[in-house]
């Protein structure tokens, strides 16, 4: 049923969207409803707008189911005031659940002030986000090329890669490269590999290298050959896309990433992409912790602790900070690879490096909201303080030599 929506009474609007269908139900303080199914269509959501506006609807909220919302959210944008609602934080009671009643919980809870917007960023930052992630997708692509060559020289019994440091070094490429061309001897396949390794593991290197191709080896080689250079020209041209982005508006927030132990430049490119660089939806350091995942969960029931796993969050922004962590913790001179160590002493490992993250993370709020360089925390100890860090030195001493 329809009804009829009067000018001055406030109005808000909910959007269930899916792939093919978008369910509107515009709410009135009246409690009066306004309910329609539109099409994912371009002119259909157009004409969605027009609606919205026609009925003067102040504030629009929807699901941000996968990435349905991207195009509504761009046709309505500047037109109305929008909020991207996560469904984990708006799912009804289970039972007696449709699409229409879907849209009409969500202008319910949007009328009541009961739910909050998620983050969205910026046109400049979305356009550099989806460089970045694209970036991580061909990473991920290249390991993946990277195990089916070393996969294939394996069923060829070519074991050059047992004595490399990596699987795609350029001695292996150079092997490879020489297997397509039809090289088949050690002799012309040693000329490939780098003097040191020749000389570290001597005859091995020409064991390892004597084994049987077929033309379809060659085949499968050549075709992974292929793909893994395409897909690191690929790579190339995303971080130049960054970078176009990066240099040109965000120049000085790049170096107060970089100031910041264990970050480079792309990282510091990927950071302003996951999180942008005005930090006003976030107000403290804590809800960017929580935003990001690097909190540990509240799971308590009489008394006791169950869980202390990390929450769910940009997985994205933590895999950049947990590889900054790293970089980190082989720092001889800073002040949190000292932390790692001591922390990494009481903990595993793994949880040690997941609280330098987390520092990390904090360290970069202030760095981006304080718009000031990372100055070099030095730590000041009371005479007791020393006292006992020399006698536990001693100590430590005394058993080494013991």
């Amino acid at each position: 049923m329809f009804y009829i929506i009067y000018k001055d009474m406030k109005k808000i609007c909910g959007l269930d969207v899916h792939k093919d269908t978008i369910f509107l139900c515009i709410l009135a303080e009246n409690g009066q409803t306004f309910l329609k199914e539109y099409t994912t269509l371009t002119p259909d959501i157009a004409s969605m707008r027009d609606l919205i506006k026609e009925q003067h609807v102040s504030e629009v909220a929807m699901e941000s189911t996968g990435i349905y919302w991207i195009p509504i959210w761009r046709i309505l944008q500047g037109h109305v005031e929008m909020k991207l609602v996560n469904p984990y934080f708006i799912k009804q009671l289970p039972g007696r659940k449709t699409d229409v009643k879907d849209s009409q919980w969500i202008a319910t809870v949007l009328q009541k002030g009961l739910i909050r917007g998620s983050y969205i960023p910026g046109q400049h930052i979305q356009e550099l986000r989806q460089y970045e992630r694209r970036y991580v997708r061909i990473c991920e692509h290249i390991s993946r090329i990277e195990q089916a060559l070393d996969r294939q020289l394996h069923r060829c019994n070519i074991r050059i890669t047992n004595f490399t440091s990596k699987v795609c070094s350029a001695s292996v490429m150079g092997v490879v490269r020489g297997l397509i061309k039809g090289e088949s001897s050690p002799e012309e396949l040693i000329k490939h590999i780098h003097g040191r390794i020749t000389n570290k593991h001597k005859e091995k290197i020409a064991a390892s290298l004597q084994g049987f191709v077929s033309d379809s080896d060659r085949f499968i080689l050549s075709r992974n050959y292929e793909e893994l250079e395409l897909l690191t020209e690929q790579q190339k041209e995303c971080v130049n896309g960054m970078e176009t982005i990066c240099d040109a508006l965000y120049n000085e927030e790049l170096k107060l990433l970089c100031s910041i132990p264990g970050i480079q430049k792309l990282s510091a490119m990927s950071i302003i992409a996951e999180l942008g660089v005005d930090l006003k939806m976030f107000a403290t350091a804590a809800s960017l912790v929580g935003w990001v995942g690097l909190r540990p969960r509240n799971d308590e029931s009489a008394k006791k602790i169950k869980s202390r796993k990390i929450t769910n969050g940009n997985k994205y922004l933590r895999r950049i900070l947990v590889q900054c962590a790293w970089a980190i913790t082989r720092s001889k001179s800073c002040w949190l690879s000292g932390k790692f160590n001591e922390l990494a002493k009481r903990r595993s490992q793994k949880k040690a490096l997941i609280a330098i993250a987390r520092k990390l993370l904090v360290i970069i709020w202030h760095v981006l909201s304080k718009h000031e360089a990372y100055k070099e925390y030095k730590p000041k100890l009371s005479k007791e303080q020393k006292q006992k860090r020399i006698a536990r030195l001693e100590k430590q001493i005394i058993e080494l030599q013991s």
